[in-house]
């Protein structure tokens, strides 16, 4: 996890460096025009930003790797299934409401492309999947 860790703060220098090359290429390539419209701005600007965004991933990583105590069993190739922790939560695998839920993103999602018409419906359809998935153990033949 360390080195991957290492790999992106890499990769985000790289990008730095590029972005600078980039822009002090451009301007060194047309020394006839002023500054700002030597700039290629497009190729700049994305540079910059993969910079960002790259630093971005590595400073979570980081954070993470921090917060977490070093590498956790899941992350060691060498580690059995026994040494990571048993208890991961409460999954019902008989549960249909996460495929409603994902049914109301769909209809939402086709409102955006055929009219807001559907809006309303996706909402009702949201609504009823969400109370559905929360109170699945309170009713039912799986009422505690």
């Amino acid at each position: 996890m360390r080195d991957n860790i290492v790999l992106w703060w890499i990769l985000t220098g790289f990008f730095a460096l590029m972005g600078v090359t980039y822009t002090v290429w451009n301007i060194i390539d047309h020394p006839d025009r002023p500054i700002v419209t030597a700039i290629e701005w497009v190729g700049t600007v994305a540079l910059f930003f993969a910079t960002f965004m790259a630093a971005m991933i590595a400073f979570y990583l980081d954070r993470t790797h921090k917060a977490q105590g070093g590498s956790l069993p899941e992350d060691i190739l060498t580690s059995d299934i026994d040494d990571g922790d048993p208890e991961l939560g409460e999954f019902s695998p008989w549960s249909w409401w996460p495929i409603v839920l994902a049914g109301s993103a769909a209809v939402g999602a086709i409102a955006l492309a055929v009219g807001e018409f559907l809006f309303p419906v996706a909402l009702a359809i949201f609504v009823v999947a969400i109370v559905g998935w929360v109170y699945e153990y309170y009713r039912g033949h799986f009422a505690r």
